[in-house]
């Protein structure tokens, strides 16, 4: 069942994210060749009005092949383009609404999921203020001076990169960054600023680093049909910091064992689903919004890319060198291909221990 909820969650994600792309295009008149999910042979295709929509055999990935594309013009040379309708005829506005219409679609899709969870359980749990309630007897933290009621207003890694919590979720994921560096927490204590210097201890009875605090508990909410907008959107919101926080890290070169990619996906998926049908949506609308801020990117093979050199054509007043921008993203391909290749190992790697 785990290779259905996978090809399930793929198709989900894949498939809404290029429809933001294709439905863009149409509203602003741009001719598209082809609507596919999945990549390589043709498993089944069917012809609309003059776009072709296809299933394809590998699972990972689709697209939206559109005229004046090189990609596109070049596949279907067969296929006569009325005039006007290539989406280099349109303006920049334009063009930069349709590279951001997927990326759209996966917020709407994750701000949706998250929304009806958070309907469905009846109740929100917002993650506590970064205000210290306790400190464990004995514990690192005990050592390095912390105490109750300690506001904490920053917390920086000695080996670089630093965060301002809004909440105790925002620490935590930062801290698991640097479970073997010292901390340092600047605290304010009845309105006297403190920095405190900790290095976190593998408790074997949690089975994690902790530097031995607890925050207040969580407040929890009443989620009816009108607010749980509201509430599907502060998880949204808090998610998305955990996300980028972590991107921050990577480009430090920090957490690259830890990524995960479709191997990795797989494995999760199938415990997600084992838990029921709530947590496999909540990993389905946390993978969308993962995509959706990957795509953000400036690398020329993502969205973000795209947009990137759009403007940068606009700037310049006439296209890019087109041998140059092929080169580019022929370099991209590359290393993001040289990524997977990493991410897929490290994937084999976790499985046998």
């Amino acid at each position: 069942m785990t290779i259905i909820y996978f090809i399930i969650l793929l198709g989900v994600i894949v498939c809404i994210h290029e429809a933001g792309h294709l439905l863009a295009a149409k509203k602003f008149g741009v001719y598209c060749f082809e609507y596919s999910f999945g990549m390589g042979p043709v498993l089944f295709q069917k012809k609309g009005k003059e776009t072709v929509y296809s299933i394809r055999a590998i699972p990972i990935g689709g697209y939206v092949a559109m005229a004046g594309e090189t990609d596109g013009d070049e596949l279907y040379e067969d296929v006569k383009v009325p005039e006007g309708r290539r989406i280099s005829d349109i303006s920049t506005w334009k063009r930069i609404v349709i590279m951001l219409a997927g990326v759209f679609m996966n917020f709407v899709l994750a701000w949706l999921i998250f929304s009806l969870i958070a309907l469905s359980n009846g109740r929100y749990a917002a993650s506590p203020k970064p205000v210290i309630a306790s400190v464990m007897e004995g514990s690192p933290a005990e050592k390095a001076g912390f105490a109750e009621g300690d506001r904490i207003i920053k917390v920086s890694a000695a080996g670089g990169g630093s965060v301002k919590p809004r909440d105790f979720t925002d620490m935590q994921v930062f801290t698991a960054q640097y479970v073997e560096d010292e901390l340092i927490y600047t605290v304010d204590r009845n309105g006297e600023i403190k920095e405190l210097h900790v290095t976190p201890v593998y408790y074997e009875d949690y089975g994690t680093y902790l530097i031995g605090i607890t925050g207040p508990e969580a407040e929890v909410f009443e989620v009816n049909a009108l607010n749980c907008w509201g509430y599907g959107f502060q998880e949204m919101a808090a998610v998305t910091r955990s996300m980028i926080n972590t991107l921050r890290q990577l480009v430090r070169g920090r957490g690259l064992n830890q990524l995960s990619g479709p191997v990795g996906i797989y494995n999760v998926t199938g415990e997600y689903a084992s838990y029921g049908l709530l947590p496999y949506l909540f990993l389905i609308a946390e993978i969308s919004l993962n995509v959706g801020i990957l795509n953000l990117m400036p690398v020329p093979v993502l969205d973000g890319g795209q947009v990137v050199m759009v403007l940068a054509e606009k700037l310049i007043g006439k296209p890019l060198n087109q041998k140059l921008k092929m080169a580019v993203m022929g370099v991209c391909w590359a290393f993001l291909i040289g990524l997977m290749i990493f991410i897929t190992w490290n994937d084999i790697a976790r499985l046998f221990g």
